[in-house]
């Protein structure tokens, strides 16, 4: 636009340092110049336009986008607070115990509305984690993840460090790959059962990017220092919690540096699935951890809100 190369960074620094609400408020910028920007941009900023607390002080905020609504869920847990972050309106990958996935696909996310979520919560100044574990799946819009995550990531952005950013997958390897070249970033893969048919008939996906497939990407890659690769687990009664199972898990992921988080299932409507108990969970945690996979259970929050992990969904609303 003819703007000099220094404006650049000043522009930078107003919108991911300052986080001006529009362009007249880029006071270093001449008069002449913050007009042509508005001849052509504007700094569009959306609140929240709903939120529900949880009796844990989990909360979860509402999101207009476009002509769709999408769910961001803010945790609070000690002196971490984490932004659980989503990338698509609704999912196309149709796991048999998400309700993201039972509400069908509506769009992705352009990267300004996935940093909109960050930036908009009320709670942004607090944050110190990211997990791109809402709803959608990271890696079926991957190009505009990539772009928030530079800017999240970038000096010149928000400076954070991808030491503190998660980004999870059911396998969509293209997308996971092109991540593993151009992020550090953590990665957390949704494993789920570690027999291939059995994990077929909980996940589609498999069909198409098999576990085995995954996994032999994932060794390509080095995940013995500071970046981790971890691998979600949602245990389900009588289907993936027996000794076969964690036995397998092992075979599967004694190669790999890496963390398993066993995840208890949160019951959604119209899905034949029950979660294990706690006793269950512990005795397949140890049985983890006894053959040297490093395992731990992820606390549940924000269920009594829907907010908890596969809860996730603005099915009602996007139909308004």
């Amino acid at each position: 636009m003819g703007l000099p190369q220094f404006a650049v960074s000043q522009i930078c620094d107003w919108l991911y340092k300052k986080r001006v609400a529009n362009i007249d408020g880029m006071t270093n910028i001449s008069v002449a110049n913050r007009e042509k920007l508005k001849s052509k941009y504007e700094i569009v900023l959306s609140a929240p336009v709903d939120e529900a607390i949880s009796s844990d002080g989990t909360k979860k905020y509402l999101f207009k986008v476009g002509d769709g609504y999408v769910e961001s869920v803010f945790i609070p847990d000690d002196d971490r607070a984490t932004l659980c972050v989503s990338s698509q309106v609704g999912c196309k990958m149709n796991c048999l115990f998400c309700m993201t996935g039972k509400q069908g696909f509506s769009g992705h996310l352009g990267a300004a509305d996935i940093l909109n979520q960050i930036q908009m919560v009320p709670d942004n100044e607090k944050l110190t984690n990211l997990v791109f574990m809402g709803m959608g799946e990271p890696f079926d819009n991957t190009l505009e993840v990539l772009k928030a995550l530079e800017i999240l990531t970038s000096d010149y952005g928000y400076a954070m460090s991808p030491r503190r950013i998660t980004v999870s997958t059911v396998g969509i390897i293209p997308g996971m790959t092109i991540f593993l070249e151009k992020s550090q970033c953590h990665l957390a893969v949704s494993l789920h059962n570690p027999f291939e048919k059995e994990r077929a008939q909980l996940m589609p996906v498999q069909k198409k990017y098999s576990i085995t497939e995954v996994l032999n990407k994932i060794k390509q890659y080095d995940f013995a220092h500071q970046r981790r690769v971890s691998f979600e687990y949602i245990m389900f009664s009588g289907v993936n919690d027996s000794l076969r199972h964690a036995h397998e898990l092992v075979n599967l992921l004694k190669d790999i540096p890496c963390r398993v988080n066993l995840i208890r299932f949160h019951a959604i409507p119209n899905v034949d699935l029950k979660g294990c108990t706690e006793k269950e969970m512990l005795d397949f945690q140890e049985y983890l951890n006894d053959n040297g996979i490093i395992c731990t259970i992820r606390k549940s929050r924000g269920e009594d809100i829907l907010a908890a992990c596969g809860m996730l969904s603005t099915k009602k609303k996007n139909e308004e």
